[in-house]
């Protein structure tokens, strides 16, 4: 069985390629604009082509049975019928609710005709990369929202499901709530990060304007949407902790301060 992993040079995509192969699967396809670039193991079939641009995309699905889909909601119709057409049997997608800013793409999945699993994660851990600029800097987080709070997940365990349901029966139809092992706070998260530094991080409570000021170096033109949709949501939206993680891979979830450990060195500048 041939798995392609879309979107393969991107944060969750490689992870991806990177769980199906300790998993034994040989016949993984990893989909790249820049093969070159990619530098994936040698044992991956690579193939060129984007999912933004299908026509590009008709070889990369040839002999494949099951799909790992990044969430490209302006092309994923177009994307999926030329999955279907050429035999693909299963697709796994990162979306989210049919009500969130990639609602489309679920919805797209559910009426492609193929068996499908989706993977909606929640606030992730890699996130807070975006306050390295201002932590190496200052030793302090600028946001508005002390009390924001969230489950947040790593990556890495976004991929180990995305692997698991690639190659497992059993998840088809379902859509799986992926979130870390621990509800913490904004203040919670800066404080894990300092101590996993070896130097402290203060949490600076900032109006909004100044949050975006902040986080614009790293973020450009996102800040103004992160700020608005995700720190205030993490203050509105009630946070839980789902045991999926853990119930479909059989190992347990990252917790934060594991992965601000794996992570120090980006924030020490």
């Amino acid at each position: 069985m041939t798995i392609l992993v879309t979107g393969a040079t991107g944060n969750i995509g490689r992870k991806v390629v990177d769980h199906l192969l300790a998993r034994g699967v040989r016949a993984v396809r990893a989909l790249t604009t820049n093969p070159v670039k990619a530098a994936l193991p040698t044992e991956v079939d690579v193939a060129v082509g984007y999912l933004r641009r299908p026509e590009t995309l008709p070889a990369a699905f040839e002999g494949v049975e099951a799909l790992y889909l990044a969430p490209t909601p302006d092309t994923v119709e177009e994307v999926l019928r030329l999955a279907r057409e050429a035999g693909v049997k299963r697709v796994v997608d990162l979306s989210g609710e049919h009500e969130s800013w990639w609602g489309g793409v679920a919805k797209a999945v559910e009426a492609c005709g193929l068996a499908w699993t989706h993977l909606s994660p929640g606030d992730f851990m890699e996130n807070t990369l975006e306050w390295a600029p201002q932590i190496i800097a200052t030793d302090a987080v600028r946001e508005p929202c002390p009390e924001g709070r969230s489950a947040p997940i790593a990556m890495s365990d976004i991929a180990h499901v995305a692997a698991v349901a690639l190659t497992r029966n059993g998840y088809e139809g379902r859509s799986l709530s992926l979130t870390g092992p621990e509800v913490l706070s904004r203040v919670d998260l800066a404080h894990r990060i300092g101590a996993a530094r070896g130097r402290p991080v203060e949490f600076v409570q900032v109006t909004r304007d100044e949050a975006v000021e902040a986080l614009r170096p790293g973020m450009g033109a996102n800040a103004e949407w992160y700020v608005d949709t995700i720190l205030q949501g993490s203050v509105d939206w009630p946070a839980e902790v789902q045991p999926t993680v853990e119930q479909v891979t059989g190992s347990p979830a990252t917790t934060f301060a594991q992965w601000a450990q794996q992570h120090a060195e980006a924030f020490r500048g």
